[in-house]
């Protein structure tokens, strides 16, 4: 797994979870005092770490056991999950385009009605106003959608419930009817491709959401190395101009639009864990048929500006 830019006695305390080693032993492998990894798990984020101790943890990290280091990843993500959320509320109550919606409350951004550059060649196309979900649909949300409507819920979840570490993961093994069925009861409907791509590239053409640059460590796609979804929270500074989150990476994305009309075939946006960074440019057209159901497969919703 890639590193921590910054150890704090936060990231270190993880670490130690993470290997379900006790202070003591923890404190032999790091090779400091029992009483230092005390100090650092009551300080917390608060106590940047000495560059020698950075070294160590790094060390240490990287020979973990893989388990360990998926562990550790997981409790990094959960945690930027439940921080970001507050940033979340905060934008809700202060940016105008931001609003809940009513049918599954889930928060929603406006794309404004313009022209934007749109498909590799960046050729310059309408669109009329609309919002869009500035997460994709969480195993969170589609419990709620299976409890209410009594809908067939996805085959990773245990006697039909989701898994509660899963929650604000991406929902999938979701076909395109299981997407269009939670859309319509939640007053919503799937985006075109036209939408979903304005949502992602803003109306200037950004190969990216976050610009030109190609920078794999923004989303999550198979250089990242975590092998599985992540918290739709997660990749802060891979959000879109409109603020829109996971348009690159965790799971591909449903779309209403057919590959070719009749086909039975839908468009599907902004790749995937599984797949390598080089499909995860929004502007790349990809299909499946409607009945297709994956491990790395779900959808976002847009909705009437």
């Amino acid at each position: 797994m890639t590193g921590v830019t910054k150890w704090t006695g936060r990231e270190a305390g993880l670490l130690r979870f993470a290997m379900r080693k006790s202070g003591k032993t923890f404190a032999e492998l790091v090779g400091v005092n029992p009483r230092q990894i005390t100090r650092w798990e009551g300080r917390g984020e608060t106590l940047e770490l000495s560059l020698a101790n950075q070294a160590a943890l790094d060390t240490l990290l990287a020979r973990a056991k893989p388990d360990d280091q998926q562990r550790f990843a997981a409790l990094l993500t959960e945690r930027a999950a439940v921080e970001h959320d507050a940033r979340a509320e905060e934008l809700l109550r202060r940016d105008p385009r931001t609003s809940r919606h009513p049918g599954d409350g889930k928060l929603m951004v406006l794309v404004e009605e313009g022209i934007y550059l749109a498909g590799a060649d960046n050729r310059s196309m309408w669109l009329d106003a609309f919002r869009v979900d500035i997460y994709p649909t969480t195993n969170g949300d589609y419990e709620r959608f299976v409890q209410a409507t009594g809908h067939r819920p996805p085959q990773h979840w245990t006697n039909g419930r989701c898994p509660a570490d899963l929650t604000t993961h991406p929902v999938v093994w979701v076909t395109w009817h299981d997407a269009t069925a939670y859309a319509r009861w939640a007053g919503k409907t799937l985006p075109t491709a036209q939408q979903w791509e304005k949502a992602a590239r803003g109306p200037r053409g950004r190969i990216y959401p976050w610009g030109n640059e190609p920078t794999a460590a923004k989303c999550n796609v198979a250089e990242t190395g975590i092998d599985a979804t992540t918290p739709v929270f997660r990749y802060q500074s891979g959000v879109s101009p409109f603020g829109v989150f996971d348009m690159c990476g965790n799971v591909w994305e449903w779309c209403s639009t057919e590959e070719t009309p009749g086909s039975g075939r839908h468009e599907l946006k902004g790749s995937a864990f599984t797949s390598p960074f080089q499909r995860a440019t929004p502007s790349l057209r990809n299909a499946a048929n409607a009945t297709m159901r994956d491990n790395d497969t779900g959808f976002r919703c847009v909705a009437p500006a």
